[in-house]
């Protein structure tokens, strides 16, 4: 079962928004055993789309269409699927009654006859209903491979996708189940992993596909396959796995591999030992923190943050020593180690963590070069600092100081 994706807009492809639809229906049409092989984005241009529109019908059986639904005249998607289908247009009651009813309850503008033509679908289309917005979802088949029309606006296209595509994809098709399952590791590069597992990658059966996944500070390594057993493709990866924990149990963050993000692993250790974290930045300028808060339930185990990017802020409010700063540098393992002591005391945390370094472009206040940054730690029985040297990109330095900063920590915990 394959799909394509074609998501219609001029937004897309001057970079003016990012395509974030895509990536939310090809999860999901992987749940129900789908495969998605291509993502086309296209110009708001009537030949584009029509081309388009061929092209994946010559390639898929489902097809989804997003974007172009909406009532100015550069929504040109219902009427390109018209000439596709050799259809035209007709007023449906039904979506006309629910676009008269969202401006009488919600809207304070009069209703014009451009909302009116958004009840107008193509004659051979299904309406789906649009709980959230005027555009009606459309359904659409041609020698059973089936057109799915949605709107762009994100949440609108979510609750079509829930409430009425999925269900009735489900019913259409008999699908083979898809398995996935990922560990994440951290501490070493793709190249170093893949050494490290070759014997085993080169011995996975024909019918499990290994991907590497990298970013900063980590790589997740995720098994996927496809097949009409479930319960025996869940049992085969699952043993697959089993082989690789022993290789790779000295990194691996993740052992469940449900979590793409450290930070949320982080907190589930600590609240599991009902500890809670606290961190002190400089160079980060509060982007650890962030990683933290960012996350439903982050209460649970993050005390708060506090970004001292000065040295008077250092001093003032951490209660860094004048004298240390003096003699060691405000970029130094003493200053990380008394910010990571004193932000734990502050927040009476169990753990800290503190950053503090030079993330350029050009040199600040201390004479370290562009790039040098210390971590520092404190955890329930100790206290430490560890050096690094990151790139000259600013962007670079602090996102993977920030990555290697959740990598230290993570290894304390694991290793209580």
């Amino acid at each position: 079962m394959i799909a394509e994706i074609i998501t219609i807009g001029d937004e897309i492809l001057i970079g003016q928004i990012v395509d974030t639809n895509s990536a939310h229906i090809a999860q999901e049409l992987n749940k129900i055993g789908i495969s998605v092989h291509q993502i086309t984005s296209v110009k708001d241009e009537h030949d584009h789309i029509l081309t388009t529109l061929k092209e994946a019908y010559s390639r898929a059986d489902v097809i989804l269409i997003t974007g172009g639904l909406g009532p100015t005249k550069d929504d040109i998607t219902k009427k390109v699927l018209c000439e596709f289908f050799e259809d035209s247009l007709i007023k449906d009651e039904h979506v006309l009654r629910h676009i008269e009813s969202i401006f009488a309850k919600y809207v304070t503008t009069p209703i014009s006859d451009l909302n009116r033509e958004q009840a107008l679908i193509p004659s051979k289309a299904i309406a789906l209903h649009n709980e959230y917005g005027t555009a009606p979802g459309l359904w659409m088949k041609k020698d059973n491979k089936v057109f799915i029309a949605l709107p762009g606006v994100p949440f609108e296209m979510k609750s079509l996708m829930e409430r009425e595509v999925l269900p009735r994809l489900i019913k259409e098709f008999k699908r083979p189940f898809i398995y996935h399952k990922t560990i994440r590791t951290y501490g070493l590069g793709e190249s170093a992993i893949a050494q490290r597992i070759e014997d085993w990658e080169n011995n996975l059966p024909s019918h499990i596909k290994l991907a590497y996944l990298p970013s900063f500070g980590t790589v997740r390594l995720r098994l996927s396959g496809k097949g009409q057993n479930e319960a025996a493709l869940k049992t085969s990866i699952d043993k697959e796995f089993e082989k690789i924990y022993p290789i790779l149990h000295d990194i691996i963050s993740d052992v469940n591999g449900e979590n793409e993000d450290i930070a949320i692993t982080i907190n589930e250790l600590l609240r599991a030992k009902s500890q809670f974290l606290s961190v002190a930045e400089s160079c980060t300028g509060g982007e650890l923190a962030t990683k933290f808060t960012k996350n439903p339930g982050a209460s649970t185990s993050f005390k708060g943050g506090i970004v001292v990017y000065a040295t008077e802020s250092k001093e003032d409010i951490l209660k860094v020593p004048h004298e240390l700063i003096e003699e060691k540098s405000v970029v130094s393992a003493e200053v990380a180690e008394e910010m990571a002591r004193n932000s734990k005391l502050i927040f009476k945390s169990d753990y800290a963590i503190s950053t503090t370094g030079n993330a350029g472009p050009e040199k600040g206040e201390s004479d370290a070069e562009v790039g040098t940054v210390f971590i520092g730690i404190a955890t329930p029985d100790k206290v430490f600092a560890q050096e690094f040297k990151f790139s000259r990109s600013r962007e670079q330095v602090i996102q993977k100081t920030v990555n290697k900063a959740l990598e230290m920590l993570l290894k304390e915990l694991l290793s209580k």
